[in-house]
């Protein structure tokens, strides 16, 4: 079986993550969402052994989403791209500060925020300038 392995990728668009489930929610209703990227990942086998795509919103890991599947899809323009099939839920992570990065990156586990306790579905959010200088000094 190959080692698990997650996606990262900055949530553009979304305030958090009520406002991302939300707009999943009015877009593909109760089943699966689906996120296109331009580029298919070359470690499929390790990302689909129970791997996630944790979301960055505003500086800050908050959340991630079970990885399904992967599937092709073609965009108007002709190219092919790959669509991750995500699962409905998203859980709740610690909030874990990142720097801003173009597409998406593999996570390792070890490297993953904690999930979030049962009931808690927030941490406060740090202010942005704390936020930056933890980045600064590497603490991410």
């Amino acid at each position: 079986m190959a080692d698990m392995l997650h996606l990262i990728k900055l949530c553009v668009g979304a305030e958090g993550v009520d406002d991302l489930l939300a707009w999943q929610h009015a877009r593909f209703g109760d089943g699966p969402a689906e996120h296109v990227t331009r580029m298919w990942p070359r470690r499929e086998a390790e990302l689909l052994a129970g791997g996630s795509l944790y979301w960055v919103f505003k500086g800050a890991v908050l959340a991630h989403q079970r990885l399904l599947r992967l599937e092709e899809r073609r965009g108007a323009d002709g190219i092919l791209r790959c669509a991750l099939i995500l699962a409905p839920e998203a859980l709740r992570t610690e909030a874990q500060p990142r720097r801003p990065f173009q597409g998406w990156r593999y996570l390792m586990p070890a490297d993953a925020p904690r999930d979030l306790p049962q009931g808690r579905d927030h941490t406060d959010p740090l202010p942005r300038d704390l936020l930056d200088a933890m980045s600064v000094i590497g603490l991410r």
